[in-house]
């Protein structure tokens, strides 16, 4: 029987789990290919949620996370420790997600080692290093040290070539966190009495905790929402506030005991999906919910001044609003005043795929796997700067 390929998956935080998990899902059907996980733990209460949902024990926990750590930490801890696993697991190749902390460590201390790196959801990008920060340049370093790229969408391909990678190694897959949000909706649906939702009001679901946000601007969002509770007496907000102090801090302060807002813990991501799919609006400053969202048809309104996911701007699902509390309000009120305003936002198309994207990773892995067990491919030898 010929050597089965061994693919080392290594993430850190809740979003890479949540597409992640699906990617491990479908290559542990492949009976040529021996998936692993490492889990850095950068955030280790949220990743935990992910794990137990999609039933998946690592093989490797680094359990890095501190608090309140700080990028110079957090980076060299990963970078160094996952030497020795990469050492012992002796990967043919290893699957990187997006543009954490971790997925940047992870690539370089994989090129470090000579194992090929396959970066998944690559190509994305807002041509401003710091924004958001410091994710720009996370994907950016990932990009440069990678062999294979799996790009959510077209505007990603492009952004590969244009950076000078191999057109014969970047592969348009669709983004795997449709197929993660189509199998928790489909198989986990969950309750959410523990938020104690009013079924008379309209949702408005806010997540905000990106380190650009800390401070003033996420005060303003704060007031905003005061201001829409104020004004629109037929809404209830829910926010599932993040552990970092710098916004549980201001968020409590500003939005603690005040009527129809709802703070809450982090949520699984089960009831997340559950909650997303109640809700009538998501305000959020997260990359994930931009591509979820309009799967569940809900008009999503960010809270960043750019993105590295236009598509969903393009096809009208997303609009970029910032963090100026005027501008917040009235788009908001905008959404709950406007019928065709807010339909033409909750019925566009979602650029991100189709819930396949896992399967055509490892498709692509299956029928690359004589080339990387025995690393005879040439491209291995200098990922960039082909002839495209």
């Amino acid at each position: 029987m010929s050597e089965k390929l061994k693919v080392l998956l290594v993430f850190g935080t809740r979003p890479e789990a949540i597409k992640m998990a699906p990617v491990y899902l479908e290559l542990s059907k492949r009976d040529c290919i021996i998936p692993e996980v490492c889990v850095t733990a950068q955030h280790r209460e949220m990743l935990d949620q992910v794990l137990e949902l999609f039933k998946i024990s690592p093989d490797y926990d680094l359990d890095i996370m501190q608090h309140n750590q700080d990028l110079w930490t957090l980076t060299s801890n990963v970078l160094y420790r996952m030497k020795t696993i990469i050492e012992k697991s002796n990967p043919h190749i290893i699957l990187v997600h997006g543009d954490t902390t971790t997925t940047m460590a992870t690539s370089i201390s994989a090129f470090y080692s000579k194992v090929p790196i396959g970066h998944v959801e690559a190509g994305l990008r807002t041509y401003d290093i710091y924004y958001p920060f410091p994710e720009e340049i996370n994907r950016v370093v990932t990009d440069c040290v990678s062999s294979y790229f799996f790009a959510p969408t077209e505007l990603s391909v492009q952004n590969l070539v244009s950076m000078g990678a191999n057109k014969n190694y970047i592969f348009k897959t669709g983004n795997t966190v449709i197929d993660a949000l189509l199998y928790t909706v489909n198989n986990h649906k969950s309750s959410l009495g523990m938020i104690n939702l009013d079924k008379n009001l309209k949702t408005i679901l806010i997540t905000a905790h990106r380190r650009e946000n800390f401070g003033k601007p996420l005060e303003n969002v704060c007031h905003a929402l005061l201001d829409i509770v104020k004004n629109h007496s037929d809404i209830q907000v829910v926010y599932p506030v993040h552990l970092n102090p710098n916004v549980q801090e201001p968020v409590k302060r500003i939005l603690g005991n005040q009527e129809r807002i709802i703070l809450t813990k982090p949520l699984d991501y089960a009831p997340f999906a559950s909650l997303m799919a109640e809700s009538h609006i998501i305000l959020t400053d997260s990359g994930g919910i931009q591509e979820e969202a309009p799967s569940l048809g809900k008009p999503v309104l960010v809270l960043r001044e750019e993105t590295e996911r236009p598509e969903a701007v393009e096809h009208g699902t997303v609009k970029l609003i910032g963090t100026n509390r005027e501008k917040i309000y009235s788009l908001v009120d905008k959404l709950l005043t406007d019928n065709s305003f807010y339909s033409s936002m909750a019925e566009a198309t979602n650029p991100y795929g189709d819930g396949l994207a896992s399967k055509r990773i490892a498709d692509i892995l299956e029928q690359n796997r004589q080339n990387l067990i025995s690393k005879n491919n040439i491209h291995l030898k200098s990922p960039l700067g082909q002839e495209n």
